[in-house]
């Protein structure tokens, strides 16, 4: 089974910077399977999971941590 985790890397420094957004599908393991950066924020919420860093990295690789955003709009309601 597979899962969809939005990821959102913002500035916390900087908030005139546009927030990025990376959709991955993961397997229940947590292995990566495909890696897609995304033109814009998504309007609806199609996401198991949300996940966020403000450090204001560019790329989610050169990203040392993520905070999970519980709640989040974009995440599907269970």
């Amino acid at each position: 089974m597979k899962r969809k985790i939005l990821i959102i890397l913002s500035n916390r420094l900087n908030l005139s910077q546009k927030p990025r957004f990376v959709a991955l599908d993961c397997d229940e393991e947590g292995n990566i399977l495909k890696e897609q950066p995304l033109r814009g924020e998504p309007r609806d919420a199609r996401f198991e999971e949300v996940w966020e860093n403000d450090d204001g990295k560019t790329s989610f690789s050169s990203c040392n941590r993520f905070k999970r955003r519980y709640r989040h709009p974009l995440e599907k309601k269970k």
